[in-house]
């Protein structure tokens, strides 16, 4: 006999389920979560993730309790019956996730200070001011005004700068340098605090850049947490990668064996 679940006045078949969930996209997540389930349990298998104390998982059971924002008995109770989850059921929920998070420490948690010196050029921040104007011949103006002293940098960004730094005169960040255009990137990474730098062009603009401060990224516990987060996510992307590009009758969650171990 054929299987099926009930919604609502709806009775959907096993065979109805597949596609019902790739029209409404919910595939991709289906499918990460096979390989998490995956990775998991050869982790376990490998005696790469110890098991959970009953300590673990009262602070893992506080914490969900936390970023879900219940208050008392009756959210979770009221959470649990929108979401169809039994007492069991969010009790597997709750412990998968401090495996997942076992699992990110077991396989990235040696590398995060390499990963971090190999991207701390991105990660570090700066502070700088910021004038940007589409005509070059304003801009060599206003450049030549700001060297002479005649007005102040802050003053000229009020009055002509063309973006959203007008309304600070000028000025932007703290911001990380991955988040900057290469050139603006270059121009900063080589200047001195205090520094103006000439008119340069940068797509449609004729920016004028200075210096305010050069903060350097520190691997501090905030850090540390984003980082294992990219090497997670990167392994995850590259493992559905994997699965979508596998031909027909290879496809599912696969075995992770050596050749995608993402311990390196």
């Amino acid at each position: 006999m054929t299987e099926a679940i009930q919604i609502g006045n709806r009775t959907i078949t096993a065979s109805e389920l597949i596609s019902l969930l790739a029209s409404y996209q919910m595939l991709p997540q289906l499918q990460r979560e096979l390989i998490l389930d995956e990775a998991i349990d050869q982790s376990s298998r490998s005696a790469n993730l110890a098991i959970s104390t009953p300590e673990e998982v009262a602070q893992a059971k506080q914490q969900f309790y936390a970023e879900k924002q219940f208050k008392n008995e009756e959210d979770i109770q009221a959470w649990m019956a929108h979401q169809g989850v039994t007492p069991e059921q969010l009790e597997v929920i709750i412990t998968r996730k401090l495996k997942i998070e076992k699992f990110k420490q077991a396989t990235w948690g040696n590398k995060l200070e390499s990963y971090f010196f190999q991207s701390k050029a991105k990660l570090d921040k700066v502070i700088y001011s910021l004038l940007r104007t589409q005509d070059v011949g304003i801009a060599q103006e206003l450049y030549f005004r700001i060297q002479a002293k005649e007005n102040s940098f802050a003053d000229l960004a009020r009055e002509y700068s063309l973006g959203p730094e007008a309304q600070t005169g000028g000025l932007v960040g703290p911001i990380e340098l991955n988040a900057l255009h290469p050139v603006m990137v270059q121009m900063l990474s080589s200047s001195q605090p205090g520094q103006i730098l000439p008119p340069t062009r940068i797509a449609d603009w004729f920016v004028i850049l200075r210096l305010e401060k050069f903060i350097p990224a520190q691997l501090d516990e905030f850090m540390k947490v984003r980082l294992l987060n990219e090497l997670f996510e990167t392994w995850l992307q590259e493992q559905q990668k994997q699965i979508m590009s596998a031909p027909q009758g290879e496809g599912g969650t696969g075995r992770q064996g050596e050749g995608n171990n993402p311990i390196t």
